[in-house]
């Protein structure tokens, strides 16, 4: 896995099982995140956790499909890995902890793409991608507690 990782954090105005309900309603993902075109639950836990989701994101300039097996903590959030894909690698983690007015929401990823890209190119494009990724995360989550 790549030894570049990113985090971002920022605060919802939603309560942590809001959160933790958007992190898990993959069917949803499609409509709140820009990139992803299809989230498809593979196989479940016996508690009827998403265990493998397989994905597939529009990133402009090429699809990229891969599947994540998670592993939850309800609902303080969960981590993921990669089992196949697109792409070298995947790992991850989203957190939520009560917060004033809402949670704090931490998304820490690394990527590896499994080819060379520019340092400069590659940290500004996963910030970039990262951030969008947990604002618009964020969004779901308000937009949830809100209903």
């Amino acid at each position: 896995m790549s030894a570049y990782s990113q985090t971002y954090s920022t605060k919802a105005a939603a309560p942590i099982d809001s959160c933790f309900a958007v992190l898990t309603d993959f069917d949803d993902y499609p409509r709140w995140s820009s990139p992803v075109t299809s989230a498809r639950v593979l196989e479940r836990y016996p508690d009827g956790m998403p265990k493998r989701v397989a994905f597939v994101l529009d990133m402009t300039i090429r699809t990229v499909r891969y599947t994540l097996e998670y592993t939850w903590t309800p609902p303080s959030g969960g981590t993921w890995r990669m089992v196949e894909g697109d792409i070298a690698g995947i790992e991850g983690e989203y957190r939520f902890t009560r917060a004033r007015g809402g949670s704090a929401v931490t998304c820490r990823q690394a990527i590896d793409l499994g080819f060379w890209l520019p340092g400069f190119l590659r940290s500004t494009f996963e910030q970039k991608a990262l951030r969008d990724s947990v604002e618009e995360f964020r969004r779901a989550a308000e937009e949830r507690a809100r209903a």
